[in-house]
């Protein structure tokens, strides 16, 4: 039997009655998908595995225990043939073929006239795969497929809104630094099923080019000093979208918890009676140090660190270069956090870096000191989105200079590009 053979179909099996041939684990994984449709089973078999005693036990399916004969396949919609004896097998797909009747038989699947399909279900999809029969190769495509689904790299969206307001919903989804790469799976699936994305500046901006051309896009990014969309009308879009039936995703860099008003957001959903759900994201305070090389902790250098805006006021961090201090929309006010830090008891050896756009092809990395790196960066003119670390970590970067210890410090900047 070849493809070209094979119509592909569903069956609707609820409340029809089907017949399984066999007590082995064979039939077992037949009847449990049988069940599962909601098909009345019937297992004829002499003796039954501890799965399908399981079952029959708990009242889900009938036994008739004894061998088969011709006469079991009347009445039957369904017929598998699984006892693993091939004569037995035959006869059943024999007798079920007689009377017109659709069979699966497990020994032979050439003689079959259904083949079973490898399943997996994501969300409200299922998905059946025939691979010729061999069964191995179906199951590995199948889980190809459903891994995809899941992880949103394959669409999800339902392609009929529901006419029922009540059954929209708000998804606060950390972006991450802007990779597309690090986003959540979490993240990546529910931006494949989302009917509207309100999506700010920041974050992973290449998948919105990968979305179906009806996704409505809304665009609410700031930037520092300019905010064209206030917050509270952010707000009452995510309300007033869920609330006419849609899927929306707030797709944020960074993390929605994390200096992102992601708090304010889901108060304000829940306050209208709106689902909402947050996604974590990998936030820019920790990721966007890594990529240049940057522990915020590391032994014998930093056992902590402090994360905080650089409208924050600086004077209460704790003190010393051991403590690592991150600092985000600190670029517009640099020159005045280098000199409350260094009075802070830090003094202006103590290491710093900023890391602007983390992760983007044109990443870039200044190395100083808090006595030297306000000058360095108006010098090559840094700018945000950028993310300042200070402390004794920057050290363990690979593109701080060597003279990093002797306060020697040059003013051309170090880059670190990815791809």
């Amino acid at each position: 039997m070849a493809n070209v053979d094979i119509y592909p179909a569903s069956l609707r099996l609820l409340g029809r009655s089907v017949l399984v041939v066999g007590g082995g684990e064979t039939a077992a994984g037949r009847a449990k998908g049988l069940l599962d449709a909601g098909a009345r089973v019937t297992v004829v078999a002499p003796a039954l595995s501890d799965a399908l005693a399981a079952l029959h036990d708990g009242g889900l399916l009938a036994w008739e225990q004894r061998s088969y004969t011709s006469s079991d396949v009347d009445g039957m919609w369904f017929v598998h043939a699984a006892t693993g004896i091939p004569d037995v097998d035959d006869a059943v797909a024999a007798d079920a073929e007689a009377a017109r009747i659709w069979s699966v038989n497990a020994s032979d699947a050439s003689s079959s006239s259904a083949w079973m399909p490898a399943v997996a279900s994501v969300d409200d999809v299922k998905i059946a795969v025939n691979a010729g029969g061999d069964s191995r190769r179906a199951q590995a495509l199948r889980n190809a497929v459903a891994t995809a689904l899941e992880s949103g790299s394959l669409p999800l969206r339902r392609r009929k809104v529901s006419a029922s307001p009540s059954q929209g919903s708000v998804a606060l989804v950390g972006g991450g630094p802007g990779d597309a790469g690090l986003i959540t799976v979490r993240g990546r699936r529910l931006l494949a099923e989302a009917d509207v994305v309100v999506a700010d500046r920041l974050g992973p901006r290449s998948l919105l080019s990968g979305l179906d051309a009806d996704v409505r896009i809304i665009e609410v990014g700031k930037t520092p000093g300019h905010h064209p969309v206030p917050q509270e009308e952010i707000n009452a879009i995510l309300v007033r979208e869920a609330q006419a039936g849609n899927r929306v995703v707030r797709l944020k860099g960074g993390d929605p918890y994390i200096l992102g008003r992601g708090g304010e957001e889901a108060i304000h959903c829940r306050e209208n009676g709106v689902d909402v759900e947050v996604v974590p994201g990998v936030t820019s305070a920790v990721s966007v140090p890594a990529a240049a090389g940057i522990p915020l902790t590391h032994r014998g250098l930093a056992k902590a660190f402090t994360l905080i805006s650089g409208h924050e006021d600086l004077d209460q961090v704790p003190a010393g270069s051991d403590h690592t201090v991150v600092i985000l929309m600190g670029i517009g006010t640099l020159n005045q956090s280098v000199k409350t830090l260094s009075a802070a008891g830090r003094g202006a050896d103590c290491p710093v870096a900023i890391i602007e756009n983390g992760y983007a092809p044109n990443q870039r990395v200044t190395i100083g000191t808090l006595g030297t790196i306000a000058a360095q960066a108006a010098a090559v003119r840094v700018a945000n989105p950028a993310v300042v670390v200070v402390g004794d970590v920057v050290r363990v970067s690979p593109l701080a200079p060597p003279e990093l210890a002797t306060a020697n410090y040059g003013t051309q900047p170090k880059t670190l590009t990815h791809p």
